[in-house]
């Protein structure tokens, strides 16, 4: 007679597939894509980027502004979020130290800022530095969600209870006492 297991024995034991992708070698085309994109747009906006800038409109320049810090936002969050994750990887964070250290790698959904018949008319290399970096974090975003989901929903109910006790204790220091 074959031995029935138990199916939480299972799920205790069994890696997802957002934790093996992350520490797979498509993490590490990632992590690289990554980074080369942040030394891209540093190395542009440092560099050929303020000549482009000085060839825009008045108007044109306060959105060039708004997009360059956008862009450079962006990837300083996306670039902490891999440097978190490759933590994790080499093994110098744990996936629970990381999923508290994530809190503060606050990652958001970052569009554009400019309307889009203005964005189109600044320069194309900011253009595509924009696009790819909102492409890359869609991918991260993914990711990200796939990896932490479970983590933030066990402790949503910790901090619940955590609330109902400071609650309950209120509720006893501020009822009448009866003598």
């Amino acid at each position: 007679m074959a031995k029935m297991t138990n199916f939480s024995d299972h799920t205790r034991n069994t890696v997802s597939f957002a934790q093996r992708l992350a520490s797979s070698e498509n993490f590490k085309g990632l992590f690289k894509e990554g980074m080369g994109l942040v030394e891209e747009a540093a190395s542009y906006l440092d560099g050929p980027g303020r000549n482009d800038a000085k060839t825009l409109t008045r108007l044109d320049a306060l959105a060039y502004a708004s997009e360059s810090m956008r862009l450079t936002t962006r990837l300083m969050q996306l670039a902490s979020w891999l440097l978190l994750q490759r933590a994790v990887n080499e093994g110098e964070l744990t996936p629970q130290q990381a999923a508290t250290d994530k809190h503060k790698v606050k990652l958001a959904n970052q569009d554009l800022a400019a309307p889009e018949e203005q964005f189109k008319r600044l320069p194309a290399p900011l253009q595509e530095l924009c696009q790819r970096s909102m492409r890359l974090q869609s991918r991260i975003l993914h990711l990200d969600k796939l990896l932490y989901a479970k983590a933030e929903a066990e402790q949503t109910p910790a901090l619940n209870l955590g609330i109902r006790s400071q609650l309950e204790q209120l509720r006893r220091a501020f009822q009448p006492q009866h003598a």
